[in-house]
């Protein structure tokens, strides 16, 4: 099959793929093994190391307060972000100069600071107020930070995903009598979301992962800071890095795998959902037509 932009490929090609394909496979097996032998050899594969995660007392007293902690501070962060960052989107494509620049100022300024900085900051921030109990500080802290950065991506990927579709669709809705607000939340950001989804989705994944930088310089009570001290506690520093790897990844497997099954759902529904009409049918609704337009003349 082909394609515009994509030739399918020819024998010689097919043959290239197949010979690359295999050294790569053949590569990627020789490190998988060598790094095998290695943990081998170090005795981090021995049973002892591994045991722990098969206790309850591993999952209950570290790993999962951590993940709780990591799941709060990311769906708190999530659920502010979102319509943050869809409403400073929205403001920078204004019409108006007063609101456009200054919210593109703002957008711009915490996209550029790293979001390390900004927990940091948030932190220091947050104790000089007397308002704010110490067991709460790290995390307001690490979702002040998770907001304000990824706020400012999204508001990016609102703004260029509305700025994809085409013009036609803004000057149709104006044809009809709708304002601005009307035309942005009835007919541009319906279909710009499936445009958008897949870059918020990764953006969402971020955030997940962000989380673990709480962990580390704020002592945020999340899943790397947990298995920190699960580490110390059954001296297994690389086996807890496998584990808490392998949560983070079903972690944002699952929520990529709900964004992609939603965004196919999404693009199921914008289909036409009309009825198929019988050729009498249809025969009867031209009549009907040809009828109105005559008494109309």
């Amino acid at each position: 099959m082909t394609s515009v932009l994509y030739d399918a490929p020819g024998p010689r090609a097919r043959r290239r793929n197949v010979l690359l394909s295999v050294l790569f496979s053949v590569l990627l097996a020789a490190l998988l093994w060598w790094v095998w032998q290695a943990l081998d050899d170090k005795g981090q594969l021995k049973w002892a190391l591994w045991q722990p995660f098969t206790t309850a007392d591993a999952w209950n007293t570290y790993l999962l307060p951590g993940l709780w902690g990591t799941l709060k501070a990311a769906a708190l962060s999530m659920v502010i972000a979102l319509p943050l960052g869809a409403v400073l989107g929205i403001a920078r494509l204004s019409d108006h100069r007063w609101v456009r620049v200054p919210v593109g100022a703002v957008v711009e300024f915490f996209r550029s600071i790293p979001v390390l900085l900004l927990m940091l900051f948030a932190n220091e921030l947050y104790a000089q107020s007397s308002n704010i109990a110490s067991e709460y500080r790290p995390l307001y802290a690490v979702v002040t930070g998770l907001v304000l950065y990824n706020a400012s991506v999204l508001a990016e990927v609102v703004r260029a995903g509305v700025l994809a579709l085409p013009k036609g669709q803004t000057e149709a809705a104006y044809a009809i009598g709708l304002r601005k607000g009307q035309t942005m939340t009835s007919i541009l950001l319906p279909q710009s979301v499936t445009v958008m989804l897949p870059a918020i989705v990764s953006q969402l994944v971020v955030i997940v992962k962000d989380t673990a930088l709480g962990g580390v310089m704020i002592s945020y009570a999340e899943l790397l800071s947990a298995r920190s001290t699960l580490a110390a506690n059954y001296a297994n520093v690389i086996q807890s890095f496998v584990v808490v790897a392998v949560i983070f990844i079903i972690l944002n497997f699952t929520l990529t795998s709900f964004a992609s099954w939603l965004e196919g759902r999404l693009r199921r529904g914008k289909k036409t959902t009309g009825a198929v009409l019988s050729p009498n049918d249809a025969t009867i609704a031209g009549t009907a037509a040809t009828g109105a337009g005559g008494g109309v003349a």
